[in-house]
This record gives C-alpha cells, sequence and structure tokens, in this order.
C-alpha cells in the first residue's frame, strides 16, 4: 500500500495558463474578481497574470493592472509568469510575489512556442533567475510537453529530466512538469517521475496536467503514488494550448480539491466558494464550466 501525501498543496493558473487561451475578452474587473474569489476559497499561491507582449497574448495585456487591483490576502502568493528581464522587471514593478520561467522537453516545441532551442531558452533565463534571487523573489520552473509534443510524439522521460535539473541547477525552487497536450497515462507518468526524481528530489517536482483525453485525474493520483505532493490547477478547467492543436483546458481546480478531499488529503480549500468561483468566471466568458464538480454541484442546486 502506498502511503500518499498528508497535504497538497496548489498552484491555482487559471487566472494566467487558463485565460491566455480564452479567445473571449475579459473585463479588467472579472481578473480582479477571479482572483479575489479564488483567494477568499483559500487557495494560497495564485498565478496572477504573465509580463508578456500583449502582440503575443493578448489576453494578458492588463496584467499590470490586475496586480494593482487585487486585494492581497495574507498569506497568499500572487506569482506571474517572466519571459525575460524586462517582464521581470515589470513583474517586481508591479508587486509580484513570484515570477515564473518557461521551458520545454521538446526542441520543436520549443522552436515553435519562443523561437529557440531548449538550451538557448535557458541561458536566457539566467539573467532572469539572477536578477531576482537579488531581488529577494523566488523563481519556479516550468517545462512543458513533458508526456507527449504535437510535433515529436513521445518525450523521453530523461530529457524531461535533464531540462528539470538544469532549472533546479540555475536556481529555481520548484519545476512544475506540464503535460501540455494532455495525452499522458498513469503508467506514463509513474515512468516520467521516476526518471525526474532522479535528479530533482521530488519535494521540488509539481505537476501540470491537461485533461485533453480525460487522463488528468488518474495522472495526478499516480503521482500521489510517487509522492509528488504540489499540483497546478486551474479553476472551471480554463486553458489550452495556442501551440498544441487539440489539447483542452487544465485539469481543473474543483475535480482536484474534490478527489484530494475524498482521500483525506488537506489542501485548505473551500470547495463551495471554489465552484462559486468557478461559476462566476465561466458566465463572464459565456462558456460552459469545465469542471466535472462544478457542473455537478450546479445541477443539485434547487431550480
Amino acid at each position: 500500500m502506498h502511503r500518499l501525501p498528508q497535504a497538497v498543496r496548489i498552484v491555482e493558473v487559471g487566472p494566467r495558463d487558463g485565460l491566455q487561451n480564452e479567445k473571449s475578452p475579459l473585463q479588467l474587473a472579472d481578473k480582479v474578481r477571479l482572483c479575489n474569489d479564488l483567494s477568499a476559497a483559500g487557495l494560497a499561491y495564485i498565478e496572477a497574470g504573465s509580463f508578456v507582449s500583449p502582440r503575443w497574448v493578448p489576453q494578458m495585456a492588463d496584467t499590470a493592472q490586475v496586480f494593482r487591483e487585487i486585494t492581497r490576502r495574507p498569506g497568499t502568493t500572487y506569482a506571474a509568469l517572466v519571459p525575460n528581464l524586462k517582464g521581470l522587471e515589470r513583474a517586481l514593478e508591479y508587486g509580484a510575489d513570484e515570477v515564473a520561467v518557461f521551458a520545454a522537453a521538446s526542441e520543436r516545441f520549443s522552436q515553435r512556442n519562443i523561437n529557440c532551442s531548449i538550451a538557448q531558452s535557458l541561458e536566457r533565463f539566467v539573467p532572469v533567475i539572477e536578477a531576482a534571487s537579488a531581488a529577494g523573489v523566488k523563481v519556479r520552473g516550468y517545462v512543458s510537453c513533458v508526456l507527449g509534443c504535437p510535433y515529436e510524439g513521445a518525450i523521453s522521460p530523461r530529457q524531461v529530466a535533464e531540462v528539470a535539473g538544469e532549472l533546479a541547477a540555475m536556481g529555481c525552487y520548484e519545476i512544475s512538469l506540464g503535460d501540455t497536450l494532455g495525452c499522458g497515462t498513469p503508467g506514463a507518468t509513474r515512468r516520467l517521475w521516476e526518471a525526474a526524481k532522479a535528479r530533482v528530489p521530488v519535494q521540488r517536482l509539481a505537476g501540470h496536467f491537461h485533461d485533453s483525453y480525460g487522463q488528468a485525474l488518474a495522472n495526478l493520483y499516480a503521482s500521489l503514488l510517487e509522492e509528488v505532493s504540489v499540483f497546478d490547477s486551474s479553476v472551471a478547467g480554463l486553458g489550452g494550448c495556442p501551440y498544441a492543436p487539440g489539447a483542452s483546458g487544465n485539469v481543473a481546480s474543483e475535480d482536484v480539491v474534490y478527489l484530494l478531499d475524498g482521500l483525506g488529503i488537506n489542501t485548505g480549500v473551500d470547495l463551495p466558494r471554489l465552484v462559486e468561483a468557478g461559476v462566476r468566471i465561466s458566465k463572464a466568458l459565456g462558456r460552459g464550466n469545465g469542471s466535472k464538480v462544478g457542473q455537478a454541484y450546479g445541477a443539485l442546486r434547487p431550480a
């Protein structure tokens, strides 16, 4: 019998990884309300936006205003994705508590996504991580396409482990391994963690699963069996990836919390309040709620 973690830390990526791929424009007030709703529900880590060029990611054009207007809840970390030093400077200016950098485990995906090789992308992050460290700001690393790539197909766990190891050696305190295409299965997921843990302590690893093939929760459970205790998720299952055709949203935060509650694993999240946050943002976007739990809660409400 495998021992499951007693507690899991959820990294809420809906306001960034979720909203950046939504086609419908969203008002600033709705983004601010989303962050406030999430913190009120007990999410202690919220990726509130990204300081990237609005030409490439229009939905993130008002990230500075989001950071300026959110109501900061004590004990909550408000983080931002930054692609370069300029992005880091703006993140520091507007009070991001932490920042994140983004690499890939696939050479072709790296070229399509950020127009450079994996090695070049890592080199670009050296001054970013050094400057963040000098400013006393922690850096989180992302590795995408860890269980499959739309251009290369299967990805070697060893390649993923190498990239994760490089990010850890550069100073990222935590590395999130992302199934960007959502094509992973539990067996492949466990093999991935076996390889990654050989390079990076499991305490510094996190899982990031998309649900394109309906395997996200199964992969998350497989990760729990490998002692992983940090997971990224997105309220209402918001998200996708413009560079991964067919990829659906991130695993829904509501579904993750429901699973973990059922396993007796503490998250510190108030599920009913989280469901309300998902319902509200789905309505604001004019789209269906991507959370199965959110849908079920809605069906149980009195007419």
